[in-house]
């Protein structure tokens, strides 16, 4: 066959001289700070043990990639900032890729079929076999063999949370939320939201601080609070097995405000603060409160804010009395009442402080939703199936798991201590590299005019003092 030349790319020229390029560099990556989370991988085992969680029914003599092989790549490249298994076509190529799943033959020369030798990695319709594979599929299926362990998963993401901590804390928060996950197409568990207006998903997430230790997908045609309660079982089960006497406290808004989740956390030990939806009779019973932040607001000019317990029970929904908690709020839009119930005594818990402190610091689990949908594809969720969404949605919470690892054990002590996902991987994984190949080394020439290489360095130092594992 006739040899093409690659197509020449022109630029705007500079002065005299014309600005030319081609796609013709060779071995380049512009991902060579994905080196880190290897790292990262090699200290935590976070994907060795998801992929743990998949049985493998192919014929051992026909792998040439593993299920870790295929677990890596694709939880890898959500982390580098690809979201699609049709990337997977191109990536398979990149040796740098290849080299952080730990590839010995990082440039696919020994490749059984000559249509995939120069590709050391798996293509889309390999690595999509993870998330199509059914429930109960087995040896006998034809392509589709490799079966995911769901409560595996739930296992798994609790753990990683108790193994990362050296000692017991004194107390954990447990934050819960939703969020919608928009539908495009006829897949399987397509509702519409009315509060959100589209057709959608509504996932439930459960954070710990910054660790992820519940994802679940969940169609839009039930309440929020829908399986929240077994959720909330689950990992509090798996905790106190690991720490039994540790004080664990639930926070929500008022879509979880329900008497069953209130009866349990009672029952159990488990003290809560909860969003609660204002009423008339609520309203009625801080009338003063609201009056004094209405004259507070005039004479100042600034919001003005009033607090007041009130023991409060439901007609018809809670099975008891229950402390609320009032917010006396008057802006400039007007009156602005919230309140919030809660297991905690009076004494020793303050009205203000457990709404304006304990309270309000749920909003930080949005950040971590919205690093999870938007930096890390969560939303990607266009299978056919609720249970191929779901394993996607898995893979996004395990991308998730690495970049956090990265960011608690790594970034320590660095400027990008505090980023978010995205910012991290265009700060420290996105960098150019040539690549080098030799019987004893693979050098990689990082990009000259990187300008995070001294917190690259401190970085790599943060990961080496932790033992490898894997």
């Amino acid at each position: 066959m006739t040899e093409c030349k690659p197509q020449q790319l022109e630029f705007h020229g500079l002065g005299n001289r014309e600005v030319v390029g081609r796609f013709d560099g060779g071995d380049i990556t512009s991902d060579a700070g994905g080196l880190l989370l290897r790292e990262v991988e090699l200290r935590t085992g976070i994907l060795q043990r998801f992929a743990v969680c998949f049985t493998d029914y192919r014929d051992p003599e026909s792998i040439e990639h593993s299920v870790f092989d295929l677990v890596a790549q694709r939880s890898y490249g959500l982390c580098l900032g690809y979201e699609d298994l049709n990337d997977h076509d191109q990536l398979r190529s990149d040796p740098a890729l290849a080299v952080m799943i730990g590839k010995q033959d990082l440039k696919g020369e020994q490749r059984r079929r000559s249509a995939d030798r120069g590709k050391a990695l798996a293509g889309k319709s390999t690595l999509n076999r993870l998330e199509l594979t059914a429930a109960g599929a087995a040896a006998s299926e034809r392509y589709k063999k490799i079966v995911l362990d769901p409560e595996a998963v739930d296992h798994l993401m609790v753990d990683v949370f108790i193994r990362a901590h050296a000692q017991q804390p004194q107390q954990i928060i447990l934050d819960l939320d939703v969020t919608d996950d928009l539908i495009h197409g006829n897949q399987e568990g397509r509702f519409f939201h009315g509060y959100y207006g589209n057709y959608c998903y509504l996932p439930l997430y459960i954070f710990c601080g910054e660790f992820l230790l519940c994802a679940r997908l969940r169609s839009a045609d039930g309440d929020a609070a829908d399986g929240a309660l077994d959720e909330v079982k689950r990992i509090v089960k798996q905790i106190r097995q690991a720490w039994p006497k540790i004080h664990i406290l639930v926070r929500a808004d008022s879509g979880f405000c329900r008497d069953e989740i209130l009866v349990w956390c009672e029952r159990n030990g488990v003290d809560y603060v909860i969003g609660f939806a204002k009423n008339d009779r609520l309203i009625a019973m801080i009338d003063k409160e609201v009056e004094k932040a209405k004259q507070q607001f005039e004479k100042t000019g600034k919001p003005a804010r009033v607090f007041k317990d009130v023991y409060y029970r439901t007609r018809d929904s809670w099975s008891r009395t229950r402390r609320v908690i009032a917010k006396a709020e008057h802006l400039e839009k007007g009156s602005n009442p919230r309140f919030v119930v809660t297991s905690l005594p009076k004494h020793g818990f303050e009205a203000a402080p457990v709404y304006e402190v304990l309270y309000c610091g749920r909003g930080e689990m949005e950040n971590r939703i919205k690093e999870q949908q938007l930096g890390l594809f969560a939303d990607r969720t266009s299978t056919a199936t609720m249970r191929g969404n779901q394993i996607r949605l898995y893979f996004s919470a395990v991308a998730y798991m690495l970049m956090h690892a990265l960011r608690r054990i790594g970034l320590e002590g660095t400027e990008l201590a505090q980023a978010q996902c995205t910012t991290i991987r265009l700060k420290l994984l996105k960098i150019g590299a040539q690549i080098h190949l030799s019987v004893r080394r693979v050098w990689f020439r990082l990009a000259g005019g990187y300008p995070y290489s001294e917190a690259f360095d401190l970085v790599l130092t943060n990961l080496h003092r932790l033992p490898l594992i894997c």
